[in-house]
């Protein structure tokens, strides 16, 4: 079970792939880009997908063994000494700005996939200090209001027209990114005001953790401009709108198009059919399991590592990155994932007369 966990020492390769496009600069300060949406989907498309789940016996070990989270809460500090070389680096004068260019796209990057991804699973995990490292990652790209929203907003309403998260079917990313960005910042305001009510707090008041939120977050950004200037600041900022897009464009793929069922007013119970799935490999450990998505939402609360594929989950014709690449082409998408959902429909339908 231990050499089982080695695998996940390849996330590593994202941050070192970043690194390496930030202090090389030139035309490789492009690196990053080419390799998360060129090379790793390239590579996909030829790697046959794994739909093997553990043992129960194999999940209970994996599921106590820490060492899955120590090489999630490695994550945490990486992200910030990369950070700060990237504001050094581009803080350097002789920089053309199309190495600046690149190195933004790199640190944006790494914020996406390496910032908000483990954010996103340490969010879930129920100690203090767990919550404190998703809430210091998702402040490197300036969405901290992810936290209660994603939490408290998302996995209540998944797959529903209420939740700005859940793309709808003929909804293109870039009218997405609008709706999502915007709605769901609204979202994290209303649940807080929601719970300040039923504690009998108020509303200005350093109680309101989304008040805090905006505080920290302007607070970061006045000690980077007080450290390293303007341009690293601006730098800094293209950088954390490349993460958020990336973490809304992921919102986009993993939900397109499916809805739960509505009786008398309330909807079913979130189902492993509520989210698009891809067990291709490479996604797969570099995104900490996030591609096994039908699972998480079916029990959020399980560990990535013990994340499981289910039969009846819909599944993508290709893996993550791939996907968020197609994404990006709206006719491509829709000719893709059109097809698909009518597919998936037929399948479920003949599924059920059976």
């Amino acid at each position: 079970m231990r050499l089982r966990a080695l695998k996940y020492l390849f996330v590593f390769i994202s941050p070192a792939v970043v690194l390496l496009s930030i202090n090389i600069a030139g035309l490789w300060s492009y690196f990053a880009l080419f390799f998360t949406f060129l090379l790793i989907p390239a590579c996909e498309l030829l790697m046959k997908s794994s739909i093997t789940n553990m043992s129960n016996t194999e999940e209970e070990l994996a599921k106590d063994d820490r060492l899955y989270d120590y090489l999630l809460y490695a994550l945490v500090p990486i992200q910030y000494v990369i950070l700060i070389y990237f504001l050094n680096r581009v803080s350097e004068y002789n920089l053309a700005t199309y190495e600046r260019i690149g190195m933004i796209t790199a640190f944006g990057i790494s914020c996406g996939v390496l910032g908000i991804n483990a954010a996103h699973e340490l969010g879930h995990r129920s100690t203090w200090y767990e919550k404190m490292m998703s809430k210091m990652l998702l402040l490197t790209s300036q969405y901290m209001h992810f936290f209660i929203e994603h939490n408290r907003g998302h996995h209540k309403n998944v797959s529903t027209d209420l939740d700005p998260a859940s793309s709808k079917y003929g909804e293109n990313l870039y009218s997405f990114f609008i709706r999502s960005i915007r709605d769901s910042w609204f979202s994290a305001w209303h649940l807080e005001s929601e719970k300040l009510n039923r504690s009998g707090h108020k509303f200005w008041s350093l109680h309101n953790e989304m008040l805090r939120f905006q505080f920290i977050q302007a607070a970061f950004l006045a000690i980077i401009f007080l450290f390293f200037g303007w341009i690293p600041m601006l730098c800094y900022l293209g950088s954390a709108v490349i993460g958020f897009l990336l973490l809304e464009t992921v919102n986009y793929i993993e939900h397109y198009g499916l809805r739960r069922k509505q009786n008398n007013g309330l909807y079913e119970r979130t189902l492993p059919i509520h989210s698009w799935n891809s067990n291709h490999p490479l996604g797969r450990i570099l995104l900490l399991e996030l591609s096994r998505h039908s699972d998480h939402h079916y029990i959020a609360n399980r560990k990535y590592q013990i994340l499981r594929h289910f039969d009846e989950s819909p599944q993508m014709p290709t893996g993550y990155p791939g996907m968020m690449l197609l994404s990006f082409f709206p006719p491509f998408w829709f000719r893709v994932m059109n097809s698909q959902i009518e597919k998936y429909r037929l399948s479920l339908e003949g599924n059920a007369l059976a």
